[in-house]
């Protein structure tokens, strides 16, 4: 992994914050980032929509208070695009798989649409 060219996204920081440091990955985002989430209860037509880092704090808050690894699979960067792959377990052997595309704005996230499911 690496860095993007010419700006400041770093996917190791990427990884140490999804793999366990909520306000390291709340530092890759900007202060008016999007995410918007689709999946069993979001779907494409009406996906949850977070704005601004508040909303996301809270969302990672929820996460990451969960009794629940995470791990980045895959990363990869291209000028202001990157995508990444995510897969999450929770204690009981639930297992949760995401998706992300995300665009960069002076090596920070801007937008951000999620793909997620997990086992029933």
């Amino acid at each position: 992994m690496g860095s993007a060219t010419g700006s400041t996204f770093d996917t190791e920081t990427l990884r140490r914050g999804v793999e366990g440091g909520k306000n390291t990955l709340l530092s890759l985002y900007a202060d008016d980032a999007e995410i918007r989430i689709i999946d069993r209860n979001s779907r494409p037509s009406h996906p949850k929509v977070l704005h601004g880092r508040g909303e996301i704090a809270e969302m990672l808050d929820d996460v990451y208070r969960r009794d629940m690894t995470h791990k980045l699979d895959a990363c990869v960067v291209q000028g202001d695009r990157a995508a990444f792959s995510e897969s999450c377990e929770y204690a009981d052997g639930v297992r949760v798989l995401a998706e992300s595309m995300i665009t960069l704005r002076d090596g920070k996230i801007a937008e951000q649409i999620m793909i997620q499911e997990w086992d029933e």
